[in-house]
């Protein structure tokens, strides 16, 4: 059996975090730790390239928009299953009620998706990336909202950090500054991003619930002796499938979605067009706004009530917009306002067309299907059975996606992150968060059994996403589009008097199955936070008992240690300074690497960090002492398991480093400089090498007072000449790769450090139960860093600490 090199140190490092240190008393040594470690401010300048918007021809614009019916209106596609039947659980008074009723549909279905999404929200995408996370992300890019502050000026120039300047004395850089004067403000408004994310989770749970048990439903029209226990089960058996499936992902069978959906829009459109020509054509009459007064008039507090059952017909919109990232704004547009707003206003015409003339309870139970033409019922069931399906795959696809991007921005525990296809990096599988859907859904769709009870949850949920997005593209509209404060407040305005009205409705419907993404969204909403104050704790943990590097400098280039060969690669979320694992680690073993690398691997609020600009390398103190740092850089839908090759490309980008800092040697009367990176803004002479010949080419260079290079891709053993003002040696350069290669040779260490949170025991007691109980537990059964980081096991060396709270 082979001997596994792992161990853990563990000692308790009593470190109280109490808030930000004085600035004030800097002395001589602060100021000498920034001449040593010296940011990448330069170097990270050099990275940037120009985002250019991709514009599509009219013929791909038309078949996109033909793909996005499958993908993005699946599930508000399919409200008209069961939108009558929630607004009128108790029966039909009087035949004017359907066309108030279609009045508020008509007016829901225009203000809402159509105007306040497909118009406006979805123009707010973070480089086509929607959801409340993406906009939370652009909050953080334009103002200093993000909890932990592990910005560095750097990361704003990276090519997807597009955000906009504003006059100091403008309403934006007020708002700006009202944001960013009280921690408080920043954790509201985190919790209102966490809200809005527990909520489409709950749509993960409920769309499905409903939308293939309205399916089911259908089976128990054609034969009325059925028991619902029956429908139940087909429903249970099909969701079982559909979770079952998840793993596989959806590139396969995608291609067969939109045809799918399109033929189920054309469906109900015609059948709406039938209805209202063989039933009652004056339906029509309730596009006049007029009828909605006489609706409230007539019925009072139960109109009130049954605004909940008519708020079902907007279900999906929230999805409509967490699903954008497959497809260009253009072409959501376009397959809307052609297909999807069109063909559901005729089916609800039509339907209500069909109930002005049969307003019976029995024929108002399953009033889709009892609506359809005998003749093709059955192919219309297995069309809708099959939209539902559909339907419930884009809802899981984003809430999949929404936690994917929770995660990376520290807000959810570390869990499996698997990619399904190759071709799409937006579609992936979280087997643990598929699983937790699987079972709430069954649980939810046996324990109600009746849809309606499932609808007041459903449209719970709904109106609270859309309250979220409402308040958090108030402040986009002022702080990234900068909107006159008239514009601004006419959108909120509208959007909040519609949504809570709505709000209001589903109020009345908590004890009668709204309670249900009520708790959901509570014990989601708890893992969130609590999973991000400790997140949080760690790295002002990290902060504040960082090493100096005066006092690392003073220690000699052997650290007062013995340097073994190898190489260690000491992991840490500081992307500036020497982690207190570091010292820790020295102080309790007599042995270090030849060559220390401190490996920061961070996420930033952007969708992507292109592959060139993802590492950025730099030396720490003199060359001697062989001590580098490695910062990684990923998106919210970055992919850490998409680089398996990742401890090659970081020694790629090291050897590149060394190199180029040998050749700059000679290039600049300037002792602090660093170098990294893959592209540049100017051009210089350079010699590029291959296959280890020399060959004289053009490379984009830039030099400036702190040195800066950002080359293209190159070997690491070479011999060549670099000219600026004349000629030099690489000697040294060969020897520095050399020595790397030997090292690399001797083995390569992962060092972890595993801290340990505790709350300190004159803690309040709810601190002390979210801090060693809650999370505590959470850290125990989700995922290591060292899996995560794809470390093999017997190079991997844990380093334990406790720090108090």
């Amino acid at each position: 059996m082979e001997a596994v090199e792992s161990f853990e140190i563990s000692k308790a490092s009593k470190v109280e975090v109490d808030g930000d240190s004085d600035n004030s008393n800097k002395g001589s040594m602060w100021v000498l730790d920034q001449k040593l470690d010296q940011p990448m401010d330069e170097e990270a300048g050099r990275l940037r390239t120009m985002y250019r918007e991709k514009k599509f021809s009219s013929l791909l614009l038309m078949r996109l928009a033909f793909q996005s019916l499958g993908v993005v209106f699946g599930d508000l596609g399919t409200s008209p299953l069961y939108v009558f039947d929630n607004t009128f659980p108790h029966g039909i008074n009087d035949s004017e009620d359907v066309v108030g009723a279609l009045s508020l549909i008509i007016y829901s279905l225009t203000l809402v998706p159509l105007l306040k999404y497909v118009f406006v929200v979805c123009r707010a995408n973070d480089n086509g990336q929607g959801g409340t996370f993406a906009l939370y992300s652009l909050l953080c890019r334009h103002a200093n909202v993000k909890t932990i502050p592990n910005q560095h000026r750097t990361d704003k120039d990276l090519t997807t950090y597009s955000r906009s300047t504003f006059h100091e004395q403008s309403y934006a850089a007020k708002t700006k500054k009202w944001l960013e004067r009280y921690a408080s403000r920043k954790n509201a408004l985190l919790i209102l991003v966490l809200v809005g994310t527990c909520m489409v989770i709950g749509d993960g749970i409920l769309t499905p619930a409903i939308s293939v048990l309205s399916a089911a439903g259908g089976i128990k029209v054609s034969s009325p002796g059925m028991k619902s226990d029956y429908v139940v089960i087909v429903a249970v058996v099909i969701l079982v499938g559909l979770f079952s499936m998840q793993h596989y992902g959806t590139d396969k069978v995608g291609w067969l979605f939109a045809p799918i959906v399109l033929l189920w829009f054309l469906l109900i459109g015609g059948i709406g067009i039938f209805n209202i020509w063989k039933h009652d054509s004056t339906v029509l009459r309730a596009f006049s706004p007029v009828y909605i007064f006489r609706y409230f008039k007539r019925n009072g507090r139960e109109g009130w009530i049954s605004l909940g059952g008519i708020m079902l017909s907007i279900t999906g919109t929230e999805a409509l917009f967490a699903d954008l990232a497959y497809f260009p704004v253009s072409a959501v547009q376009i397959a809307f306002t052609t297909v999807v707003f069109p063909c559901l206003l005729l089916a609800y015409c039509g339907q209500a067309a069909f109930l002005v003339k049969n307003h019976s309870d029995k024929i108002l139970l399953q009033a889709f299907y009892r609506s359809i033409p005998e003749k093709i019922y059955w192919p219309v069931f297995v069309v809708a059975t099959l939209a539902a399906v559909i339907a419930s795959q884009a809802t899981i696809s984003a809430t999949f996606s929404i936690i994917k991007q929770a995660l990376a921005l520290g807000c959810f525990p570390r869990v499996k992150v698997v990619h399904t296809s190759k071709k799409f990096l937006g579609q992936i599988y979280i087997p643990d968060i598929n699983w937790i859907l699987m079972i709430l859904c069954i649980a939810v769709t046996a324990g109600f059994k009746k849809q309606s009870q499932i609808g007041n949850a459903y449209g719970t949920a709904v109106v609270i996403v859309m309250l979220a997005t409402t308040l958090l593209m108030t402040l986009i509209m002022i702080l990234v589009w900068r909107c006159h404060w008239i514009l601004v407040a006419i959108f909120t305005g509208l959007s909040l008097l519609v949504e809570c009205t709505y709000f209001s409705a589903v109020l009345f419907k908590v004890d009668q199955g709204g309670w249900v993404p009520l708790v959901i969204a509570a014990a989601f909403l708890l893992i969130m936070y609590v999973w991000h104050y400790g997140t949080l704790k760690r790295y002002e943990f990290e902060m504040h008992s960082k090493v100096s590097m005066a006092w690392l400098l003073g220690l000699g280039p052997s650290l007062g240690l013995v340097r073994v060969p190898g190489i260690g690669l000491v992991y840490t979320e500081l992307a500036s300074g020497v982690p207190h694992i570091f010292s820790h680690f020295i102080t309790n073993l007599p042995a270090i690497h030849q060559v220390v690398v401190f490996v920061c691997v961070k996420y930033l609020p952007v969708y992507t960090v292109p592959e060139e600009e993802r590492f950025l390398v730099k030396r720490i103190g003199p060359k001697n002492f062989h001590m580098f740092r490695c910062v990684a850089r990923y998106g919210y839908k970055d992919l850490h398991k998409k680089d398996d090759d990742f401890e090659k490309k970081l020694f790629e980008n090291l050897f590149v480093f060394v190199r180029l800092d040998s050749m700059m040697e000679g290039c600049s009367d300037s002792d602090e400089y660093s170098i990294y990176g893959q592209q540049t803004e100017r051009s210089r002479d350079c010699l590029l090498i291959n296959n280890g010949n020399t060959t004289t080419s053009t490379v984009d260079l830039t030099i400036s007072s702190v040195d800066s290079i950002v080359p293209a891709k190159s070997p690491l053993h070479a011999n060549f000449t670099v000219s600026s003002s004349g000629q030099m040696s690489s000697q040294n350069e060969i020897e520095e790769l050399e020595f790397l290669n030997d090292c690399r040779d001797s083995g390569v260490v992962h060092i972890l450090g595993n801290t340990v949170v505790r709350a300190r025991r004159d803690a309040r007691f709810y601190k002390k139960i979210a801090v060693d109980y809650i999370y505590a537990f959470l850290r125990k059964i989700c995922r290591e860093n060292s899996v995560i980081f794809n470390v093999p096991h017997e190079s991997l060396l844990n380093v334990g600490q406790i720090f108090y709270v």
